[in-house]
């Protein structure tokens, strides 16, 4: 478990807010907006109403004592980078700040944030790849070189065994898990069998992966 600052609470920071309940991390919410601070009182330990980019307030909360520091603010992008830079000068172990564009996210990771996430960047690749691939469920990019991907199972796979397929040696490719019915299944074998009615998560090259599926 986490402790959290959550600091915006927009339409993202609000679904940020919702996830991290759900995975019962305790977290602090802080938003200007007092409607918008009374809209995640379910999801959160506290909340206060504040702004951020004050020196005084943002000190009052204490900053040492959150394992990460979230700047989900998205409607101004100044406060943003000064709630930033103030968090990193109050000690705060981990700022990760969101991006607008990439010229935000530069200016982000130069003055406090330690981690940027841009959500439209992020989104758009996603999309781009999973509705232009075939057979493609869910996508995740590792790094500018590793990329997980669930796929259905390609039809020369099925009834056909993890050690007969033999990826990993032919192309690199690491088979993580099986889904069947909804259900992941992480503790395959070599001896695992592939039906069609079941999807694979695959790890690799992301080249190689587009390659061999098609992508």
């Amino acid at each position: 478990m986490k402790v959290v600052l959550l600091i915006g609470l927009g339409r993202f920071g609000r679904h940020v807010a919702m996830k991290l309940n759900e995975l019962n991390h305790q977290v602090m919410a802080v938003d200007v907006n007092e409607e918008r601070v009374n809209s995640v009182l379910p999801y959160v330990t506290n909340a206060q109403i504040g702004d951020a980019s004050n020196e005084e307030f943002l000190s009052s909360l204490g900053i040492r004592n959150f394992d990460v520091c979230i700047v989900a603010i998205g409607d101004d992008f100044q406060n943003s980078l000064e709630t930033a830079s103030l968090l990193k000068e109050l000690g705060a172990k981990k700022v990760v700040a969101r991006a607008a564009t990439g010229v935000q996210e530069k200016f982000l990771l130069r003055n406090g944030a330690d981690e940027v996430v841009y959500p439209e960047k992020q989104l758009a690749a996603w999309t781009a790849i999973r509705y232009t691939g075939e057979h493609i469920l869910d996508y995740i990019e590792l790094d500018s070189e590793y990329s997980i991907f669930e796929l259905d199972v390609p039809s020369a796979w099925i009834g056909k065994t993890v050690m007969q397929l033999d990826v990993r040696k032919k192309y690199g490719i690491n088979m993580l898990g099986i889904r069947t019915n909804g259900k992941l299944d992480m503790n395959i074998t070599s001896e695992t069998v592939l039906h069609p009615a079941s999807s694979i998560l695959v790890l690799g090259p992301e080249k190689m992966l587009q390659k061999y599926f098609h992508i």
